[in-house]
């Protein structure tokens, strides 16, 4: 046996480290902690842990400033996922993470292994899983190869959450040609646990056995985190090795088995296998709880032959898991594991070294410090510049009229119907889910056996931040507090995903830097902390980046779920609009699908006025006075009507007079209320100081518009409900 692990040539050395993405001056700082050159698994263990999408190295900085506290919020990030208290003892949790890459090189597998992912993230923590959500950004449909995503995604998304049985229940999806060679899936999962049962990661007690838990370790995903760390070129399928593949049956298994054996006293720590695979769980484990880690790779379960040590450290397989027991619980655990069917092997135990040391058939592969690893990570503070501000839209005149542009915008790509797409999530299995896809601004989940319910959501919308990103980044976290708000629920806290260009461009890092500081403003201000995230760069193509979009998932508490409302309005009630209305068309879908014209500034975001009217809002919900709830948002005013009486095939009467300004144009903060009658709403909305107006009434099964013009609702939801069909009839 060997002290120290065979170096590789010193230029080959280096020729490698700058395939495995270091740049030279980060191989040099490898050189200098080793004080040797790399074997090939250590020149490996490097550039996944220092990868952008590992080490978070352009980010961190930024991601620093955002609030990330607040009474209810038990483990903020650091941890596989966020939690939060949400009373009776339960904890939510939850968090968002993207799989960009390789669901445009492998679409079904992508979005499938980015649900597998998401799921291990929570379950982790003793959660759980009770929803998934998810944030989709696609290309122009009739892009090459746009159809076969789309399609794929959408199919690996319903593939696993489904066999897996946990219910995708909300998420949202927006089409622009920067998506082009580069969609967006970012996966989102809520789980429930006891509030004093939260399993962490930090390894302890030196002597204690590393146990591997789960699927078997295959070559699928070599070098992944490395690949989501770098722009796409015209080479990009050629990457397919390193997708993983992933089983959800396997996932099933493994929840159940994680959970029987968290019901013991057996688990010191525990952590899955995500980016990075073997390499970040027993780096992050070990480092984190300040020991050593020693590992036997001829112990790790192996489905394929001759495998290096290199490959199983750096292999993203699915389904897999990492823990610490306590010392005699062995036997117990294995048995457990065992009877689910799934693979239980001791790999390794923990030392009071403070290195990682890798061992294959008694050879040593890698020996490595652990603390510079983390200590000496890459930490950029980026150049930057601001985005500049774009003027304010002058008037616009209406070519078509408020009837035309209605039909055209509720059946335009980004504010049609989306049931093409949830029709292939079960969003029901478990049988708690309260409000269904499409039901309401939010999804609502029931908690157990309690009338305690959960509202959460994904929002963001890209346009906006490319425009101007710090407000994009508050309209984001604004808009996913007023869809849980307008629920009733009371929103607790968010997780986000960062997608982001190339951030050695100063113009890339200014969006990001702008987008930062407008969430965490916004979450300031709405009490509305980050508990955990995920940070997604390089997302460009030959050069190209996507449109800047920071992602927001939110999750609030209803204390009765009986108390939850949703779009469909019932008929003979007053419509009242809570918030005031100057009529901002810059940056709207009115602007780029009627006028089609992209430009201005995007609304701004009062975030006082936005507190005040969601506050009021959910007071009036609450108290029994709010039929039907709706957010205004994409397409204003009049698309929100339309929306709620698309929902419920009830029709309405318009009386509110106003321009296609008035009624398009995408102001902030503001709500469309169905209730029996107008008049002590609006008085409580002017002894509160907070603008409300009387819209119409909901009746008939037209919509009348205030110029005379109807359009039967019937109308409305065919021009709504065909395009998705339509545009995927040839895709697959």
């Amino acid at each position: 046996m060997t002290d120290l692990p065979t170096p590789l040539d010193a230029a080959r050395a280096r020729q490698l480290s700058a395939e495995f993405g270091l740049k030279g001056d980060e191989y040099d700082r490898v050189l200098a902690i080793l004080g040797r050159t790399p074997s090939l698994t250590e020149l490996g263990i490097f550039s996944v842990m220092w990868s952008e999408h590992c080490s978070y190295k352009s980010s961190r900085f930024w991601l620093k400033q955002l609030p990330t506290k607040a009474p209810w919020v038990i483990h903020g990030p650091g941890e596989n996922a966020g939690v939060i208290a949400i009373g009776d003892g339960l904890a939510a949790v939850f968090k968002m993470e993207s799989h960009n890459h390789p669901s445009f090189i492998e679409p079904y597998q992508g979005a499938a292994t980015g649900v597998g992912g998401i799921l291990r993230d929570v379950f982790t923590m003793g959660a759980r899983p009770i929803a998934n959500l998810n944030a989709l950004r696609f290309g122009a449909p009739d892009a090459p190869r746009m159809k076969q995503v789309i399609d794929g995604v959408v199919r690996g998304i319903g593939g696993y959450g489904n066999c897996v049985g946990v219910p995708t229940v909300g998420g949202e999806v927006n089409f622009h040609p920067r998506y082009n060679g580069n969609p967006l899936v970012n996966a989102m999962t809520v789980g429930i646990a006891q509030a004093d049962r939260i399993f962490l990661s930090a390894a302890a007690g030196v002597g204690n056995a590393v146990v591997y838990l789960g699927s078997k370790t295959g070559r699928d995903g070599i070098h992944g985190a490395t690949m989501a760390s770098t722009e796409f070129a015209a080479d990009s399928e050629d990457k397919r090795p390193t997708v993983q593949v992933g089983d959800p049956f396997a996932e099933k298994l493994l929840i159940e088995a994680c959970m029987e054996l968290m019901a013991t006293d057996a688990i010191v720590a525990i952590q899955d296998m995500g980016a990075a695979g073997l390499t970040s769980s027993s780096v992050e484990m070990a480092g984190k709880g300040g020991v050593g880690i020693e590992l036997q790779m001829e112990n790790v379960p192996q489905r394929e032959t001759g495998m290096t040590a290199y490959e199983m450290m750096l292999s993203e397989s699915q389904e897999r898991m990492l823990m610490i027991l306590k010392p005699g619980r062995e036997a117990m655990a294995e048995a457990i594991f065992r009877k689910w069917e799934l693979d239980f092997a001791i790999i390794g135990h923990l030392t009071d070294t403070g290195r990682i040391v890798i061992r294959h058939n008694g050879v040593v592969e890698a020996d490595i410090e652990l603390a510079p690893l983390e200590s000496q990570a890459p930490l950029y503070e980026r150049p930057w510049v601001p985005t500049p501000k774009l003027p304010v839209l002058g008037t616009v005149a209406d070519p078509v009229g408020l009837k035309a542009a209605l039909l055209k915008l509720v059946a335009c790509p980004d504010l049609c119907s989306r049931r093409w797409i949830w029709d292939q999530y079960d969003s029901m299995v478990g049988g708690q889910t309260a409000r269904r896809p499409g039901a309401a601004d939010a999804a609502v989940v029931r908690v157990e056996d309690h009338k305690r319910a959960l509202a959460m959501t994904t929002d963001c919308t890209p346009r906006y931040c490319l425009a101007d990103p710090e407000e994009g980044g508050k309209q984001a976290v604004a808009e996913a507090w007023r869809n849980i708000t307008a629920t009733g629920a009371l929103p607790l806290a968010i997780t986000d995903n960062m997608n982001f260009g190339n951030p050695e461009k100063p113009e890339i890092m200014g969006q990001f830097a702008g987008a930062v500081m407008g969430i965490g403003a916004a979450c300031r201000a709405l009490d509305f902390p980050v508990v955990s995230g995920n940070v997604s760069l390089y997302n460009e193509t030959e050069g190209r980046g996507i449109l800047p979009t920071p992602a927001i998932g939110g999750v609030g508490v209803l204390e009765d779920v009986a108390h939850a409302v949703g779009l469909a309005m019932p008929a003979g009630h007053d419509l009242v609009l809570v918030g005031a209305t100057q009529g901002w068309l810059g940056q709207s879908l009115w602007l780029r699908e009627i006028a089609g014209r992209e430009e201005g500034a995007p609304p701004p975001v009062d975030l006082v006025a936005e507190r005040r009217n969601g506050d009021f809002v959910r007071a009036q919900i609450l108290s029994g006075a709010v039929a039907a709830c709706h957010d205004c948002s994409d397409g204003g005013l009049l698309v929100a009507v339309a929306e709620m009486a698309m929902a419920s095939g009830i029709g309405a009467t318009l009386e509110a007079s106003g321009d296609h300004a008035f009624w398009y144009g995408e102001d902030q903060a503001r709500y469309v209320l169905a209730v029996p009658s107008a008049a002590p709403l609006l008085a409580a909305a002017a002894a509160a100081g907070i603008p409300a107006m009387h819209l119409g009434k909901s009746r008939g099964r037209d919509l009348v518009l205030p110029n005379g013009e109807a359009i039967s609702i019937l109308d409305l939801q065919v021009a709504h409900e065909m395009t998705l069909p339509a545009l995927m009839r040839d895709g697959a």
